[in-house]
């Protein structure tokens, strides 16, 4: 069972008498009365990360993924909790003290400080994170309108690189390595952009699951459909480099998730605030493609102007 067939079956009703959970539809539970916004995830080793050989690295990319939910609603984040279950074998005095040394530099870079959690034993390593942001309004996840331009910020691909560099499938060079692995670990969240979205975004996303998979969620309950522009999709030149050297598809590596960048729809009327926006805060946003009525299918156009199937649209949560 996919993850939001089972929300739907089983809990959905039990939130209908609380307006702030959103119907279990959005990223977060959003109180207006109190300006409270707050989401929360899971990481499973094995799942959401490898391995535990660089638990400081594992950290920061998960404090990231977390924060990542507020920030897409147009939220700064304000106070995370944390929680781990793991084991002796885990939670060494040494892996302890290089998680604390990462949480700090995490606070100390975006602004956020620790308020609690908890502590389990576990043979299986997982993580939990709660994290809080104050604001009188939020973007919704299902306000996309018709005839919506599809926006995205920074790059895509590259975290997905790195993790198959991790995994031993993909070869290149050391320094290639390192900038993969980096963008895997280190995922570059906007949140310099966090509250300017409030000016121009008609709904968002983070793209954690993966490009089309999360703009499916977007526009999930709406009759209208997507068509998406391969060609305006932006990697970067790293990336570029090694597909090109490599003789592969972009295709293959546009929609594997991890990338933690902000997937909007904005009005036509806004293209140049958010151009400015851009400019201003030395962020690049690309305008990647529309949002049409579902009596056309969604759709993603090559560069030669054909439809074109991507294998892979993201990461499905099953049950």
């Amino acid at each position: 069972m996919h993850e939001f067939d089972l929300i739907r079956k089983y809990f959905s009703k039990l939130s209908k008498i609380n307006k702030y959970a959103l119907e279990l539809n959005d990223d977060v539970f959003f109180d207006k009365k109190k300006s409270l916004v707050i989401s929360i995830d899971t990481y499973n080793q094995g799942t959401h990360f490898l391995d535990f050989k660089k638990p400081e690295l594992v950290i920061k990319k998960i404090i990231r993924s977390s924060i990542s939910d507020l920030i897409c609603k147009g939220v700064l984040p304000k106070y995370y909790f944390i929680s781990g279950s793991g084991s002796k074998k885990t939670f060494t005095r040494k892996n302890l003290s290089k998680i604390s040394t990462s949480l700090k530099q995490e606070q100390n870079k975006y602004k956020i400080f620790l308020c609690g959690g908890d502590t389990t034993f576990s043979k299986k390593l997982s993580f939990s994170i709660t994290s809080v942001g104050f604001s009188r309004n939020i973007i919704y996840r299902n306000k996309v309108k018709f005839n919506d331009d599809v926006y995205v910020t920074g790059n895509l691909g590259d975290s997905f690189v790195g993790l198959k560099i991790l995994q031993n499938k993909i070869k290149t060079t050391k320094k290639l390595k390192n900038y993969f692995v980096k963008k895997y670990f280190e995922p570059e969240i906007q949140i310099k952009l966090t509250t300017e979205l409030l000016n121009f975004a008609n709904s968002s996303i983070d793209i954690s699951d993966g490009l089309i998979d999360d703009l499916k969620k977007m526009i999930n309950r709406q009759k209208l459909s997507y068509k998406i522009f391969e060609k305006k999709i932006p990697i970067s030149k790293n990336l570029n480099n090694y597909l090109k050297k490599n003789n592969l598809k972009k295709s293959n590596f546009i929609s594997n998730g991890d990338d933690y960048q902000i997937l909007f729809t904005a009005g036509v009327d806004k293209s140049r605030i958010i151009e400015n926006t851009s400019k201003r805060l030395g962020i690049k946003i690309s305008k990647i493609g529309k949002i049409r009525r579902n009596n056309e299918k969604s759709s993603i156009i090559n560069q030669k102007g054909e439809y074109l199937v991507v294998k892979n649209t993201g990461y499905k949560h099953q049950f």
